[in-house]
C-alpha cells in the first residue's frame, strides 16, 4: 500500500486531520469522504492510482482523528471547513476535487457555489438526498427537540473482530483483507483494550434542518467545472426508493442540472465505490483528469 502522512490543520476554531498521499510537487486532488467514514477509505483507489498524484484527503469535523463539536453538525459547516483547506492548501489555484457520499454533495454544492475555485469535479454516489416534505416539519423539530435531552455515548466493542464484523455487515462486498485495513483505521483501543469507531456520538442526534433538495439542484445548476458522477450499479438511492430503475432515472435527471457532466454506473459496486472497485474508479478518474492536460 501507498503510504500516507498525517497533518493537523487550524480550521474554523476547530482542528482537522488531513491525510497526504504522494509527493507534494505531484498535481493536487482533493478527496473528501462521506458520513461515518474517514479519509482511508481511498486508500485502495490512491494504490489503484497509475500517476503520481498529492491526495489531500481531510477528515470532517467529528470524525476520523479530526475534532469534535459540541454543539453539534451542520451541512453548511462542512462547506464553511473545506473553504478554509482549500485557501490553506491551493490559496490561487482551482483544484480537482472529488467526494463520496456526503462528500460527494459537499463537493457538488461547493462547485456550484463557488465555480471559480474548481477546475475539474468527480462525484462518487454523491446524488443529493430523498426529497423532504414541508408538512413534516413540526415532527422534525419535534423530534430534535426531544433529542437535546438525551446523552449520547461512545459504544464500546470488545475486539478488533467485532469492528471488523461492523465493517462487513456495512459492505458485505469487501475482502477479509480489506475490512480488516478498514477496521483498524476506522477504530481507535482505549486503554482498557476496548474498540471504539472514530466519530462523534452526536452525529446521531437527529437534524431538525431537513434536506432541501431544490436548493442543492440550484447550486449543482451554477457548476462550470467539466464534472464525472459515477454511482454504482447498486446504488444507494436504488435502495432508499425501493426500485433500482426509478432510482437510476432519478439520478440521470439529477445530475442533467449540470451543464458539463458525464454519469457513469460502475458495474458490480454498491455505495462504496471506492472499495468495490478501487480499479475502475481510479481508472476512470485518471482519465477524466488528464483530459485537462491534454
Amino acid at each position: 500500500m501507498k503510504p500516507s502522512r498525517s497533518e493537523w490543520v487550524s480550521v474554523r476554531g476547530m482542528r482537522l486531520h488531513v491525510r497526504h498521499w504522494g509527493d507534494a510537487a505531484a498535481p493536487a486532488l482533493f478527496m473528501l469522504h462521506g458520513w461515518m467514514d474517514t479519509s482511508i477509505t481511498f486508500q485502495f483507489v490512491v494504490d489503484a492510482f497509475k500517476r503520481n498524484w498529492h491526495v489531500i484527503a481531510p477528515d470532517w469535523r467529528g470524525f476520523g482523528h479530526s475534532d469534535w463539536s459540541a454543539s453539534g453538525y451542520w451541512f453548511p459547516d462542512y462547506l464553511g471547513d473545506l473553504d478554509a483547506l482549500l485557501h490553506h492548501f491551493s490559496p490561487d489555484k482551482p483544484v480537482y476535487l472529488l467526494g463520496q457520499s456526503m462528500g460527494g454533495n459537499v463537493a457538488n454544492v461547493y462547485a456550484g457555489v463557488h465555480p471559480d475555485r474548481v477546475s475539474r469535479l468527480v462525484s462518487l454516489e454523491g446524488y443529493g438526498t430523498m426529497r423532504a416534505h414541508a408538512d413534516s416539519a413540526p415532527d422534525r423539530y419535534a423530534q430534535w427537540l426531544s433529542a437535546l435531552q438525551k446523552s449520547y455515548r461512545i459504544k464500546a466493542y470488545a475486539s478488533l473482530d467485532e469492528i471488523r464484523r461492523r465493517v462487513k455487515r456495512n459492505n458485505p462486498r469487501l475482502t477479509e483483507e480489506r475490512a480488516d485495513f478498514i477496521a483498524r483505521h476506522w477504530a481507535k483501543q482505549n486503554e482498557k483494550g476496548e474498540w471504539f469507531i472514530l466519530a462523534d456520538p452526536l452525529h446521531r442526534r437527529i437534524n431538525p434542518v431537513m434536506s432541501r433538495m431544490d436548493e442543492l439542484l440550484a447550486c449543482w445548476s451554477r457548476i462550470t467545472a467539466p464534472t464525472l458522477w459515477l454511482d454504482g450499479e447498486w446504488s444507494l438511492l436504488g435502495t432508499r426508493m425501493g426500485d433500482d430503475a426509478l432510482a437510476r432515472a432519478e439520478i440521470k435527471r439529477r445530475a442533467a442540472v449540470i451543464r458539463n457532466v458525464r454519469v457513469v454506473t460502475v458495474k458490480a459496486a454498491g455505495h462504496m465505490i471506492q472499495h468495490d472497485q478501487p480499479d475502475k474508479v481510479a481508472e476512470l478518474v485518471e482519465s477524466f483528469l488528464f483530459e485537462q492536460e491534454t
